[in-house]
């Protein structure tokens, strides 16, 4: 017998007919596949215990998350170390409020600070979290609804994807490395095209001056010694109001709706496609795309040729459709 046809037969025995489309069965089919070539290797019985523990996290995520994938979602991350007391705290809260208010879910660590702050605004039916097991913190806040709404992680990194995989758009507020990493991460997936485009909005209250010195960071460090281009910064933007915040997300789906690629082809789904003047200020606004068959409008929106590598051009066309709407309004 050959090993697929055991797979097969694994799988008629363990979930008969549940897999019932044919995509489903083929990913359920490689799944089985290879966690027995997994074994076969022989690897290390702690490395296999990962490799478990890793899939029940990511699957766990998705339960959890799966009741709500018809809800828009904003992420926030922050310090666990903000009080109560702190402008940040009350910022973030009516942040939660406020998008709750709008249709929203917000998405947090469900830890103490920020995460709690966001999660206090949005509510109990308005909030999922993500909460990461550690030795010195960090319970879950009391304002994420334990038995539905909670994933619980050992690893930094399956949070991160439970954190950014569905959400539309980001909000990041002051903190210590670990909101660094994660304010990393996300321009990381949007730079390399591994996240779908979104807005990334950095928070501070008025005066502040946290994401300044940070941009200053980027500017003299990573920019000055090209380790990143100048254009690359319009990924995020950095906000001291609350309103600044909602009016960047607004701002970013004004026109646009969602990105796809296929056949070496972008589609920018939009919900008012260009005029023929429209179409010609964009070759002119974002050059990269206009060689060859350049830009042509389409039933959707624009499409173009893309080579899966100019994320940051991408973010600009996106910037220009939507600067549209604002010239119109």
């Amino acid at each position: 017998m050959s090993d697929d046809a055991r797979v097969e037969r694994v799988l008629d025995e363990l979930i008969g007919d549940l897999a019932t489309s044919p995509a489903r069965r083929a990913v359920t089919h490689e799944l089985v596949a290879r966690f027995a070539d997994l074994v076969r290797e022989d690897p290390d019985d702690d490395d296999l215990k990962v490799a478990a523990s890793i899939l029940d996290e990511l699957l766990d995520a998705a339960n959890v998350f799966s009741p709500w994938r018809d809800r828009r979602k904003l992420t926030v991350f922050g310090s666990a170390r903000t009080p109560a007391s702190s402008p940040l705290y009350e910022m973030a809260r009516e942040l939660g409020r406020r998008m709750t208010e709008r249709g929203w879910i917000t998405v947090s660590g469900a830890g103490p600070g920020i995460m709690e702050a966001a999660a206090r605004g949005a509510g109990l039916e308005n909030t999922l979290g993500v909460n990461v097991d550690l030795p010195f913190e960090q319970s879950a806040n009391p304002f994420v609804d334990a038995e539905t709404r909670l994933v619980e992680t050992k690893y930094f990194f399956t949070r991160k994807v439970a954190l950014t995989r569905e959400s539309l758009a980001f909000a990041i507020f002051p903190g210590g490395l670990g909101t660094l990493d994660e304010t990393f991460e996300i321009l990381t997936l949007l730079h390399t095209g591994k996240s779908s485009p979104a807005p990334v909005v950095l928070v501070d209250v008025a005066g502040g001056t946290y994401w300044e010195r940070w941009q200053a960071f980027v500017e003299e460090a990573i920019i000055a010694d090209g380790y990143l281009d100048a254009p690359d910064v319009c990924l995020y933007r950095i906000v001291h109001d609350l309103e600044g915040v909602i009016a960047e997300i607004d701002r970013f789906y004004s026109n646009f709706i969602s990105f796809d690629l296929a056949g070496g082809r972008a589609t920018v789904a939009l919900q008012r496609p260009p005029t023929p003047a429209q179409l010609a200020d964009l070759v002119e606004a974002v050059p990269a795309f206009a060689a060859g068959e350049g830009y042509r409008a389409t039933d959707l929106g624009i499409s173009f040729a893309f080579d899966g590598r100019q994320y940051v051009s991408l973010r600009r066309v996106i910037d220009v459709a939507n600067g549209w709407v604002a010239a119109s309004a």
